[in-house]
């Protein structure tokens, strides 16, 4: 289990306890639950303690980026909490995808719509897409939560995942850890990125895979990396200095997706090369010491230490410090999911872009939103239990609670008591 967050009666952050040590205090009295999620206690009369170092540790990636707290005791270097966060750049892309058919559509048609802006808008220096923007926002927000029920004392922060230069450019003189027993760290992991880390020939998955060139280098191939791709042993040896068009002759769908494969960039790696500068930029605006560290790097450190591949393993395992790290086995991580405050949409539409409900009226009711976190207390009727979730309000009070697939409708407000406020996340320890 992960420690626990504790706040003195000040509201200033001690050292994380253990959930023994928490539930002792709970017990006793001389704490009380702050916050559920992450979970968080305060003392009710302690002020100050003792500290010790604590590094924060990110892994930054396109779709989910590993959290790691990682204390720096007299014993040993340890991870004491970690989470995954989930973002929603996805999301947000189709949104603003679906917003611009849908406008285009009424002014095609001449109906109700916004006039066209263009020309009209300045991009500030450094300005990224609203996809983009929310993954830096959400490493802010995160680094600005984990601050205030932590006494943090440093950052570390994996910055360059994929170096394509570099990989397009093998003979060029890179960084030291670039070289000798690091060297095609960063390429076989975009390479396992690009290609869904299955065979390209045969689409075999889970076996031990080899980095084969598409054009064999004895017929004029080159290492750059629309060159190169996966494949298991036997499609290795069996294609051999081959040429593609005529080892896949029998197979013209396979051998059209690996063409255009090949040629394209990778997404993610873009989306994460893209935003590297701003993230860091804005970690580094806390005043903490920050270190920057490489994506082949944090590899090395993990199959070094013999750790599984999971995005906060791989948080815990970047820079220096990541070298001799410990993660404790019963360590589960908090699954952080990006899910928004809600929709700026004054009313649904319907698949032409005329509105198909009414205005929304007023965004909390009966002093609940959607999303807040509520313990129900049903004493009569045919739903009599205790329910506890997040809450899907209506205008009648009559709410909705759950948490993931189960849910239980049409429970009314007075039954419900605040338990968290909505901020814009979901939580849960289960992906």
């Amino acid at each position: 289990m992960q420690r626990v967050f504790v706040l003195d009666h000040n509201k200033q952050p001690l050292m994380p306890c253990q959930p023994a040590r928490a539930r002792k205090l709970l017990k006793k009295e001389k704490a009380a639950v702050y916050r559920r999620y992450p979970f968080t206690i305060i003392m009710t009369r302690r002020v100050g303690g003792d500290l010790q170092p604590i590094e924060i540790k990110f892994d930054p990636g396109s779709r989910t980026t590993g959290i790691a707290l990682v204390g720096h005791f007299d014993h040993s270097k340890e991870v004491i909490w970690a989470g995954n966060l989930n973002h929603r750049g996805l999301q947000i892309k189709s949104n603003l995808d679906s917003r611009r058919a849908i406008r285009r559509s009424r002014r095609n048609r001449k109906t109700r719509y916004r006039p066209a802006r263009f020309l009209n808008r300045r991009r500030a220096k450094g300005w990224l897409p609203p996809s983009l923007m929310s993954r830096v926002n959400n490493v802010k927000n995160w680094m600005f939560k984990l601050s205030w029920l932590a006494p943090l004392t440093q950052i570390a922060i994996e910055t360059v995942r994929f170096d394509t230069q570099k990989m397009q450019k093998p003979e060029i003189s890179g960084v030291e850890y670039q070289q000798g027993e690091l060297a095609g760290y960063e390429l076989r992991e975009y390479l396992l990125e690009k290609w869904g880390r299955q065979c390209a020939y045969c689409g075999a998955k889970n076996v031990p895979l080899e980095i084969e060139h598409i054009q064999a280098r004895s017929k004029g191939g080159t290492d750059r990396a629309s060159n190169l791709t996966l494949a298991c042993t036997e499609c290795n040896q069996e294609k051999g200095n081959k040429d593609i068009k005529e080892f896949l002759k029998r197979k013209p769908k396979r051998l059209k997706k690996i063409q255009a494969r090949a040629k394209a960039p990778l997404k993610d790696a873009a989306a994460v090369n893209a935003t590297r500068y701003a993230t860091g930029n804005v970690l580094k605006d806390f005043g903490l010491p920050t270190t920057f560290s490489s994506g082949g790097r944090t590899k090395f450190n993990r199959i070094k230490l013999g750790y599984k591949k999971e995005h906060w393993i791989d948080a815990a395992c970047v820079g220096e410090s990541g070298s001799e790290v410990f993660i404790p086995q019963t360590i589960t991580p908090l699954i952080i999911t990006a899910s928004g405050r809600g929709s700026r949409q004054m009313c649904r539409i319907d698949q032409y872009g005329f509105p198909r409900t009414g205005p929304k009226k007023h965004k909390r009711v009966k002093g609940f939103q959607t999303g807040d976190i509520v313990k129900a207390v049903v004493t009569k009727g045919k739903k009599i239990g205790t329910y506890i979730g997040r809450v899907a309000v209506r205008a009648n009070g009559s709410f909705d609670i759950g948490s993931g697939e189960e849910r239980v409708s049409s429970i009314s407000y007075k039954y419900c008591q605040l338990i968290q406020r909505a901020d814009g996340y979901e939580y849960s320890f289960f992906s």
